[in-house]
């Protein structure tokens, strides 16, 4: 099996385990009293990393031999990836979820910066195609991603005033 086949299958796997662990900590929150945000975007971002993914698979070739730097630099991602997960505990979900009276984390990366996971992401999606030479779909679903976690931005930081 190629090493795009392989790659695509675990990240894919990867995103469906995070949505999985998110639905989780939905249920909990919600059972907290938390509020949903910004619903509506939701389905973008999935269609999104989704339609990203697809690409990879539909438009390069599948023989293409990856830049072993690049997929590191990728690899590299995932730690920080899951210090930002983790560091958010219970209150990590794919959908902007606000407990009423709950203060904003500010452990791990969140000491430094607001959205330490939207970094990762903004990098991790024109960083895979790039790996395996596609330069036209990192360019495309990496601006892509990035207007939809401006977005996503605006919406948390107007759900964490409320």
């Amino acid at each position: 099996m190629s090493a795009l086949y392989v790659t695509v299958a675990l990240v894919a796997a990867q995103r469906i385990a995070e949505l999985l662990w998110a639905r989780r900590n939905i249920r909990r929150l919600a059972a907290r009293g938390a509020v949903e945000y910004g619903r509506s975007h939701f389905p973008l971002i999935v269609a999104l990393h989704a339609a990203w993914l697809v690409a990879m698979l539909v438009l390069i070739p599948g023989d293409r031999a990856p830049s072993w730097p690049l997929l590191a630099c990728y690899l590299l991602l995932q730690p920080l990836r899951y210090w930002a997960i983790v560091s958010l505990g219970e209150y990590w979900t794919t959908r902007v979820m606000v407990v009423p009276g709950a203060a904003p984390i500010r452990r791990g990366p969140y000491r430094w910066l607001r959205h330490p996971n939207y970094l990762v992401v903004a990098a991790e999606i024109p960083l895979l195609p790039a790996a395996f030479g596609a330069g036209m779909i990192a360019a495309v679903f990496g601006v892509l991603n990035v207007a939809v976690l401006a977005w996503r931005i605006v919406v948390e930081e107007a759900a964490r005033q409320r």
